[in-house]
Parts: C-alpha cells; sequence; structure tokens
C-alpha cells in the first residue's frame, strides 16, 4: 500500500465520520448531545480539509474547473428555471 492509497483511505474514513457526526447532531435528543456532536463534526470537518489539500497538493486529488456554461445549467436546474 502506497502513500497515496493510505491519504485516500484516511479521507475515506474522515468523511464517513463526518457523516455520522452530522446525523448525530440532526438527531440530538439534548442541547449537549448536539453540541459535543457538532464540535465533532467542525473538527472533523477541518481534518477533511487538510486530508484533501494535502492530497491536491500532490496531485492525487485534482479539482476540474467548471466552465460557467455548467455553472449556469445547474442554476437553472435548481433554480426551477427551464
Amino acid at each position: 500500500m502506497n502513500d497515496q492509497m493510505i491519504m485516500e483511505n484516511i479521507l475515506l474514513t474522515t468523511k464517513g465520520a463526518c457523516d455520522l457526526y452530522m446525523h448525530g447532531t440532526i438527531e440530538s435528543a439534548t442541547q449537549n448531545v448536539q453540541q459535543a456532536f457538532d464540535s465533532a463534526l467542525s473538527d472533523s470537518l477541518c481534518m477533511q480539509g487538510d486530508i484533501y489539500q494535502k492530497m491536491a497538493q500532490k496531485g492525487w486529488y485534482p479539482a476540474q474547473q467548471a466552465d460557467q456554461q455548467q455553472i449556469n445549467q445547474v442554476k437553472q436546474k435548481y433554480s426551477g428555471q427551464n
């Protein structure tokens, strides 16, 4: 297993944790529990962002820039305009 694969696995695991913390935040029955999940979610999102940045710097997670036509198509789709 090389470094790229390890980082991909860490990123996927962190994304999974974010998903669980988000659902915990939404479903919390008390304010204290909600705040605990929300804090863990915030920390995990920061960690996920850091991992993504490191991967992108190494070219392991290339991002594609959307052109204006693609952006306009998505805007139209979700604004209800056809």
